[in-house]
């Protein structure tokens, strides 16, 4: 489960601050059963291990699953473009599923090299 260390940590944050509300408003028994919860919310999200994110390799060889896109009137495709150096470009043809692996941004005109369709043209 992704972040379960920063949802116990920010849920013990808030019990204590509205424990600490409770108490300025002389309402001690909610005051207290709220602050002592907040305490071992915060407590168990300090002792939990944060998850590991991807790797810089797995990210580098991250790319999409192969699978065919519903129609949807027209043709889909899907386009992912990494942010960091060297820019990569993936497109997933929709008919086929086929995934073609390009260097650099995402280029002005696609035909899918396994089943040519065309998939677009930026003409402006």
């Amino acid at each position: 489960m992704p972040g379960t260390r920063e949802n116990f940590l920010i849920a013990g944050a808030i019990c204590l601050v509205a424990g600490a509300f409770f108490t300025v408003a002389n309402i001690m028994s909610i005051a207290g059963t709220v602050g002592i919860s907040g305490i071992v919310l915060f407590v168990l999200g300090m002792s939990i291990r944060s998850e590991k994110g991807m790797t810089d390799e797995e990210i580098s060889n991250w790319k999409p699953d192969s699978a065919q896109l519903p129609d949807a009137g027209r043709v889909m495709y899907r386009v992912d473009i990494t942010l960091d150096e060297p820019k990569k470009c993936t497109v997933m043809c929709g008919p086929c599923g086929h995934i073609e692996l390009l260097d650099g941004d995402r280029p002005s005109k696609f035909t899918c090299p396994a089943c040519s369709t065309f998939l677009w043209d930026e003409e402006e």
